[in-house]
């Protein structure tokens, strides 16, 4: 005689009621509820499925995507090459005119603190022989598309504040066609341009050399005498000038202009 352990039994007990509880709730429903809303199943399934489906794009769709980049692009490129055409065409002018402002690069300003330069320099050019002699050296470069040679006769002179001094650049024109070439300047260190002044001097200016011509370039200068009271300006014993003479030539509206490197 087989005997069934009780935990079976139970096991078996609580299963058979649970089926027989469900057998009892499923025919209790309806049988058109269990379908009412089948037709709203049919139409989310069906529109679930067209919404997956992607159209392709046409070939003239992106043909016209690819020419929208292509100007896009495009149009950068020429706002670049146009930029520094013009920058190239202005930087002599625009140099000019922030000198002549600011006083960098050595270009005389009038101040309070500085006074009228536009006067006789002599009534204010007083050398301070209790300041040591500041150290004046001189450089000079040209552009790689000037076929000039251009370096400075001395290599340094020593001068005081309030003192002029004179000096001498040379430029030949290693060519065999007459050039017009136009020089810009800066002063190093840069604090000491606003002290830095020229009476006499050859920047900015129309240097036309004949083939093979050599000429030489005057630069009368002076340090400013007020430059021996500027604390900043203390521990200064060296200022550099330096030169560089671009290629030139006169636009359609008679301004000279420097000519573009390739």
């Amino acid at each position: 005689m087989l005997r069934t352990s009780p935990f079976r039994a139970a096991t078996e007990l609580w299963i058979c009621s649970n089926c027989a509880n469900c057998s009892r709730a499923a025919r209790r429903i309806p049988g058109p509820a269990r379908f009412a809303n089948l037709p709203f199943t049919r139409r989310w399934l069906n529109s679930t499925k067209e919404s997956r489906q992607t159209v392709p794009p046409s070939m003239a769709d992106v043909q016209a995507g690819y020419k929208q980049k292509n100007r896009t692009t495009m149009n950068y490129v020429l706002s670049i090459i146009l930029g520094t055409v013009a920058l190239s065409y202005g930087s002599v002018p625009m140099y000019k005119m922030i000198c002549q402002t600011t006083g960098w690069g050595g270009q005389p300003i009038k101040s309070a603190a500085h006074g009228d330069l536009s006067a006789d320099p002599s009534t204010r050019l007083k050398p301070v022989e209790s300041h040591p002699r500041i150290r004046i050296t001189f450089q000079g470069n040209t552009s790689d598309i000037l076929p000039w040679k251009f370096v400075p006769q001395q290599r340094e002179v020593r001068v005081l504040p309030g003192e002029t001094a004179l000096a001498f650049y040379t430029a030949t024109n290693n060519s065999d066609e007459d050039i017009i070439g136009v020089a810009t300047y800066s002063v190093t260190p840069g604090q000491v341009a606003p002290y830095f002044s020229k009476i006499q001097c050859f920047c900015f200016e129309e240097q036309r050399l004949n083939a093979g011509e050599t000429v030489d370039m005057p630069v009368f200068f002076y340090i400013d005498p007020e430059f021996a009271m500027d604390v900043n300006m203390k521990d200064i014993r060296t200022v550099t000038l330096s030169y560089t003479f671009f290629k030139a030539k006169y636009d359609k509206e008679g301004h000279l202009r420097p000519v573009p490197m390739a």
